[in-house]
């Protein structure tokens, strides 16, 4: 029997890591059976494979380079956790997938649609997600979260966030033109929501999906 593969996705700063984490807490207090992960990273090749992506040194990175990494990342995760989980049965909850790919990679950078296409089927081994979170969110807002977020440890940007505004603006529309695309599957949320009122719409619609839980036969974490 096939799991349940949840993604959350949106701009720097929407909140969608908290969402989760929000999210992950809910279903294991109803003992449900989940897993969390990262894409890129979640595994160790992944998680060395983020380093290089994220690293604002790179700052020269082909548009090409960076796409391929995302995806050799990926194929990565859905070997070791994604394609194990979903076989078992078990809840996947994952913080980005290939809807990034085509937000960032394809509307930010403007690589080829089509191209980015093929590389996730591919390196997603066909599978999608079952539901996606989009938090929509202007990128003025999420840049300034993201700076009252690093200012404490005085922490740079990594390489993503330190792009330009107009960068940003253009991956907004790319995963707004996905919700308006696939509206079954991705379902946006307006990020300017309290904490509280986006993590009951999350809950809302993830229960109504997944029905009532099952007795509890106790869970387990695999670390990202």
């Amino acid at each position: 029997m096939r799991g349940f593969f949840v993604t959350f996705e949106g701009g720097e700063g929407s909140g969608k890591t908290t969402q989760l984490k929000t999210l992950l807490g809910h279903l294991r207090s109803a003992g449900r059976d989940v897993v969390e992960t990262r894409d890129p990273g979640g595994t160790a090749i992944g998680n060395q494979i983020r380093g290089l992506l994220l690293d604002g040194e790179n700052a020269r990175m082909d548009s090409l380079t960076e796409l391929l990494l995302y995806e050799a990342s990926r194929a990565q995760l859905v070997q070791e956790i994604v394609q194990p989980v979903l076989a078992a049965g078990r809840i996947l909850l994952c913080d980005r997938f290939t809807d990034s790919t085509v937000a960032y990679q394809g509307y930010g950078r403007g690589v080829d649609l089509d191209l980015i296409g093929r590389l996730n089927a591919s390196a997603a081994r066909g599978i999608r997600p079952d539901l996606t979170f989009f938090l929509d969110l202007d990128p003025v807002v999420g840049l300034e979260r993201v700076k009252r977020r690093l200012a404490p440890s005085r922490a740079p940007r990594d390489r993503l966030e330190g792009e330009a505004l107009a960068f940003h603006e253009r991956v907004r529309q790319g995963f707004r033109a996905l919700a308006a695309t696939e509206p079954e599957r991705v379902i946006a949320l307006d990020a300017v929501q309290s904490l509280a009122e986006l993590a009951a719409e999350i809950r809302r619609r993830v229960d109504a999906r997944l029905g009532p839980a099952e007795a509890a036969p106790g869970t387990r974490r695999r670390s990202e």
